[in-house]
C-alpha cells in the first residue's frame, strides 16, 4: 500500500460535500496527506440513492479515496453539537450545501468560525453565496450553458454542445482547494481563518479565459469554431488514411516546417497562405488542401514525421488508448491499490509531482460510517455514549 504524503499531514479537514465539485476539492487535500473525515448522513436517512452514482461505482470511488468516514445526522441538535466538537480541532471545513441550507442547520461560516477562529471554511455553490441566483440549485451542465462554454463548443451552426467532462464542477473544486491553501498560508501570518467561496458559474466564466477577454477587451462575441482553433491557424483535426489526428502548425517557423513535411513548399509563397492573416482569411480552403495530403498516410506515420520536424501534432485517442500510451504510463497518472479480493483497483492520480512529498493514493474510499466509532472515541466519547447516539439515529 502506498504511504500518504506528509505535505498536508498537519491539517484536519471535515468533508461535508457530495456529488462532484466539493469532493473534487477535498480530494486535492486528501491526496497530499490531509487528515480528512468524510461526514455523511446515517444509513437510511439520506433520502435515497446519493447523486453522483452508486457508492461502489468508479465515480464515487475515484472522488473519495484517502479519507476516513463517519455518519452524523446534522438535522438533529445532537448531531450539530458533535460536528461543532469536531470543528474545535479542525483546520478546514468544506461544504457544498445550497447557501440557505447550512444557515438553517446552524453550521454556516459565522457559527463555526465563532467556535474556532482559525477555521478555513470553504463553500462551493452553483451561483454564489448571495445575489439573485444564490438559492438556485446548480449543476455542471447548467453552469456550462450559463457560463458561455456551450455557445463556443461544437461545429459552427450545430447549436449548443456540452463539453464531454464536468468541467464546471471540476474547476470549481480545484479552485476551492487552491483557495483553501491560500487561506492556510495566510493564517500562518494572521493566526485567523477565513471564508473561501467559489461557484460553478464563477469557475466556468473564469475558464473562458481568452474567449472572455475577446469580449471584455475587444467587444468580440466568439462563436463555435468546431475543431479549428479560433485564432491559431492552421490548428485542428485532419483526416488520415486510418482515422484522424490533431495538427497545430501556427507561427511562421512551424508553418514552414509543416509545409516541408507535407511537400507543399509552394504554400509558403501562395498569397492565400503565406501570412498568418491570409491563412486565417482562407481557413476553409487551407484546411481542405491539408486534408487532401494527410489522407494519404496513416496517423502514426504523420505523427512520427511531423514531430521529428518539430511540428506539434498527436493522435486522437479513445480513453483506453490514453492509458495505453507509453508517455501516460511513464507519468504514472494511473495508480492501483489492491481491492478486497486483492484484484487491483485503478485510480486517477494527481497531475503534478513534488520531489520530496509526492501525493499518494493510500486507501480506498471508506464504507458508510466505517470510522464513526474511532473518530468519536478520539473526541473522548465512551462506547456506551456512542451506542446511545446510534440508537437515537444521531450517527
Amino acid at each position: 500500500m502506498s504511504q500518504p504524503s506528509t505535505a498536508l499531514s498537519r491539517y484536519t479537514v471535515l468533508d461535508l460535500t457530495r456529488v462532484r465539485a466539493g469532493p473534487t476539492c477535498v480530494r486535492q487535500l486528501a491526496d497530499w496527506g490531509a487528515k480528512v473525515i468524510k461526514i455523511e448522513m446515517p444509513e437510511g436517512l439520506d433520502g435515497g440513492d446519493p447523486m453522483g452514482g452508486p457508492r461502489q461505482g468508479p465515480d464515487f470511488q475515484n472522488l473519495h479515496r484517502n479519507k476516513r468516514g463517519m455518519t452524523l445526522n446534522l438535522k438533529q441538535p445532537a448531531g450539530v453539537a458533535l460536528l461543532k466538537r469536531l470543528v474545535e480541532q479542525a483546520d478546514v471545513v468544506v461544504e457544498n450545501f445550497r447557501p440557505d441550507v447550512k444557515e438553517r442547520l446552524g453550521i454556516g461560516y459565522e457559527a463555526l468560525s465563532a467556535i474556532n477562529p482559525r477555521l478555513v471554511y470553504a463553500s462551493i455553490s452553483g451561483f454564489g453565496q448571495d445575489g439573485p441566483y444564490a438559492t438556485r440549485p446548480g449543476f455542471d451542465q447548467i453552469a456550462q450553458g450559463m457560463g458561455g462554454l456551450m455557445s463556443i463548443t461544437g461545429l459552427p451552426g450545430q447549436g449548443p454542445v456540452r463539453v464531454g467532462i464536468p468541467i464546471a464542477d471540476l474547476c470549481a473544486g480545484i479552485f476551492a482547494a487552491q483557495g483553501v491553501m491560500v487561506a492556510l498560508l495566510e493564517r500562518e501570518t494572521s493566526g485567523r481563518g477565513q471564508w473561501v467561496q467559489t461557484s460553478l458559474l464563477q469557475a466556468q466564466v473564469f475558464m473562458l479565459d481568452f474567449q472572455a477577454a475577446r469580449w471584455l477587451q475587444a467587444g468580440d462575441v466568439p462563436q463555435q469554431a468546431g475543431n479549428n482553433h479560433p485564432t491559431s491557424i492552421p490548428t485542428g483535426v485532419f483526416p488520415t488514411a486510418d482515422g484522424h489526428m490533431n495538427i497545430a502548425a501556427t507561427g511562421k517557423r512551424i508553418w514552414q516546417r509543416f509545409c516541408e513535411v507535407l511537400d507543399r513548399r509552394e504554400w509558403l509563397e501562395d498569397p492565400r497562405y503565406s501570412t498568418s492573416a491570409a491563412r486565417s482569411q482562407n481557413r476553409d480552403a487551407l484546411n481542405a488542401a491539408i486534408a487532401d495530403v494527410t489522407r494519404t498516410d496513416t496517423s502514426a506515420n504523420w505523427v512520427e514525421r511531423l514531430n521529428a520536424a518539430g511540428v506539434p501534432c498527436g493522435p486522437i485517442n479513445t480513453i483506453d488508448q490514453v492509458f495505453e500510451d507509453p508517455q501516460v504510463q511513464h507519468l504514472g497518472i494511473a495508480t492501483y491499490l489492491n481491492g478486497g479480493s486483492n484484484a487491483p483497483v485503478g485510480y486517477v492520480a494527481q497531475p503534478m509531482t513534488l520531489s520530496r512529498t509526492p501525493s499518494a493514493i493510500h486507501s480506498h474510499p471508506p464504507a458508510l460510517g466505517e470510522h464513526t466509532d474511532a473518530i468519536l472515541g478520539e473526541l473522548g466519547l465512551s462506547a456506551a455514549e456512542i451506542a446511545t447516539l446510534r440508537e437515537q439515529q444521531v450517527i
